[in-house]
């Protein structure tokens, strides 16, 4: 007897720690209680959560929705003053307007350089036509001179008359000349003016842009979260304003490394939503993580050190939930659930 009762702390003691090891394991579902179900805690629902933000900065004239009010794709949540942009959006069309005039005032003048360097060459021709008539009688005259049959009177005259004509060309043809390069002058301004109205066009676009944006409607169907502005409040582009939770949500469950090989792209499997007293849903598997959830944590986990503990990875997986189930409208983004699973065979 005394000799049993010196046994019984070492006893204890290893009895202790098989209970703590079965413990372990147990929860851990590692062999010899690994069952045929996958189970994990560490699941949440998701869904697709939208920051409503305005994209200008402004007074806010007006919120006409309320906190955790279902809206329409295209419902106005959010007005903000649009004096400034009505502003800007009609003096861009003014300058547009402009443009525009600039444009075909430059067509214009690009006809009546045309015309004018048609009359220019006309003259030009008659110029010539006048230096021919004004040579071929210096000619004549020049040769009467020689025979005795001219006064150096008329021929000094024949010859001025033969240098008025070659200076009347000369002229004409710089007037030629002149008028060709205002000619181009203008039809290099013709792509100046086509820049400016371009400008001018995608000034009145974005002004419109800037107008549209003074009013922020839901991106689609869905509900709101809290509202953050309230009228009169100052905000800025980037202000979170409200959150928008759209209908469709799905479960995101982190699975350990070890027993991802039991699982199957299309799986069925089960959860259970702690926020609805474990009240079970069908889903099914649809896609696996391309990496374990740490790899997608800021700082990343350097394993290049002298000692090494290996911690089990968990990979996320995301479960689709099978529609039309009873109270499966009442599933919200942030939902704690359990997952269920039944082991794939390998």
């Amino acid at each position: 007897m005394t000799v049993l009762k010196h046994h019984i702390p070492t006893v204890l003691i290893v009895l202790i720690g098989v209970l703590g090891i079965g413990a372990v394991l147990y929860a851990w579902q590692l062999p010899p209680f690994a069952g045929s179900e996958i189970r994990t805690e560490n699941a949440y629902v998701r869904g697709s959560v939208t920051t409503i933000s305005p994209q200008i900065a402004g007074y806010v004239t007006e919120v006409p929705v309320q906190d955790f009010a279902t809206v329409k794709a295209g419902d106005v949540l959010v007005k903000i003053d649009d004096r400034i942009a009505r502003q800007t959006l009609a003096q861009a069309e003014a300058a547009l307007d402009s443009a525009r005039a600039s444009l075909v005032s430059n067509a214009q003048d690009i006809h009546s350089a045309e015309a004018v360097l048609e009359s220019r060459k006309a003259a030009a021709q008659a110029a010539q036509a006048a230096l021919d008539t004004a040579r071929a009688n210096w000619n004549r005259q020049d040769k009467l001179k020689a025979k005795g049959f001219l006064s150096q009177s008329d021929a000094d005259d024949s010859q001025l008359s033969l240098q008025q004509a070659e200076a009347a060309l000369t002229e004409a043809k710089s007037n030629v000349d002149v008028a060709r390069e205002d000619l181009a002058s203008a039809k290099v301004r013709t792509d100046t003016l086509k820049a400016e109205l371009a400008s001018a066009e995608a000034a009145v676009a974005l002004a419109g842009i800037d107008l549209e944006h003074t009013v922020i409607r839901a991106p689609r169907d869905g509900q709101l979260g809290q509202i953050g502005v309230k009228t009169g409040q100052y905000v800025t582009a980037g202000t979170s304003l409200m959150s928008h939770v759209g209908p469709e949500v799905w479960v995101i469950a982190n699975v350990r490394e070890r027993e991802l090989a039991d699982m199957a792209q299309g799986q069925p499997v089960r959860f259970t939503v702690d926020a609805l007293h474990d009240r079970s849903f069908t889903g099914h598997v649809a896609v696996f993580s391309p990496a374990t959830a740490s790899e997608y944590s800021v700082l990343g986990n350097s394993t290049a050190t002298g000692n090494f503990t290996k911690i089990a990875q968990r990979v996320p997986v995301k479960i689709l939930i099978d529609p039309d189930q009873p109270g499966a409208g009442r599933l919200a983004p942030g939902m704690s659930v359990v997952l269920h699973a039944p082991r794939q065979a390998s």
